[in-house]
Formats: structure tokens, sequence, C-alpha cells
């Protein structure tokens, strides 16, 4: 499993907005992609400014499989719903190595 993760600074007015549009345009069409398999939005409530997105791929092959036209207009999609207000200051790639589970 490969992680995308992405630190996003966004107006702290402008948080919840922000979520909702990813959820609304991002989520949405990554979800049609096959090796999407999740995606996890993580907030501060110490930090109104910052957005955490972890999104889960079956394998980095199917991450990469997304045209980098389509990723371009969505892109630009996303920026005309929100403007400048946001910038990804951050972005990484990881591996799941291990998962534990609560034991019963």
């Amino acid at each position: 499993m490969e992680i995308e993760w992405l630190k996003v600074r966004v107006a702290p007015e402008l948080r919840e907005q922000y979520v909702q549009k990813d959820a609304e345009i991002w989520t949405t069409f990554l979800s049609k992609y096959p090796g999407f398999l999740n995606k996890e939005v993580w907030i501060s409530p110490d930090n109104l400014a910052e957005v955490i997105l972890v999104i889960h791929w079956a394998s980095l092959d199917a991450w990469k499989t997304i045209p980098a036209a389509e990723l371009e207009r969505v892109e630009g999609q996303f920026k005309q719903a929100m403007g400048n207000t946001y910038t990804i200051v951050e972005s990484a790639r990881y591996q799941v190595r291990k998962q534990f589970q609560a034991q019963d």
C-alpha cells in the first residue's frame, strides 16, 4: 500500500470550506480510479490553518495511472472553487510496512 501525504496551509476562516470542496472535487475524482482505497482528512484543534490529507493507494503503479492532464484539469477546477486561499506546503510518499489491529 502506498500513502500520499499532503500538508496544506489554508486561511483559518476557510478551512471548513476547503475540506468540503476537497471532498466534493478531489475525493470524488480520485475515487473513480481502481487503485484508490480511501482518504483521511486530518485537522488540528491547535492549528486552524493546517489540513493534512492522507490518501491510501493500492500500489504506486495504481496511483500513477492517473493521467497528468486529468490531474491538471481537476486542480484547475479546485483552484476555481477555492482561489489562492491555500498552499501545499509539504508532500511525501510512504509505504505501509506493517499494520496492527486491536485485540478483542
